[in-house]
């Protein structure tokens, strides 16, 4: 295919306005993704859009094998779908409320805060 350009598994985007490290997770326009490097402000940055990712969650939050997910921007964390949150994969492993964490496979569609 000669127009074909990459799997699109990362992708570069452009840094946020407070810059980003390397393993944190974001959303630019409506792409969200995990950051490969670190990044200051302005600067192009790979990020991972598809695969599984050890990602921050509320710690009262509890989620089951296959809970579909979403990302609160303004907490940085994995929360439940809802209002204003941007859907972003689904749970691969159980994390229980007290945890910090949760696996979530990214689908690597484009989102939009619902």
């Amino acid at each position: 295919m000669k127009n074909y350009i990459q799997a699109g598994k990362v992708i570069t985007v452009t840094a946020p306005m407070a810059g980003i490290a390397s393993g944190d997770a974001l959303v630019v326009d409506n792409i969200f993704g995990v950051a490969a490097a670190d990044a200051a402000a302005g600067e192009n940055v790979e990020i991972g859009t598809l695969g599984v990712y050890e990602l921050p969650k509320l710690s009262s939050a509890a989620f089951d094998q296959g809970d579909g997910v979403a990302w609160d921007s303004n907490t940085g964390k994995v929360v439940a779908p809802a209002t204003g949150m941007f859907p972003i994969g689904i749970v691969i492993e159980a994390a229980d409320n007290g945890t910090a964490t949760v696996k979530v496979r990214l689908d690597g569609v484009a989102t939009a805060a619902a």
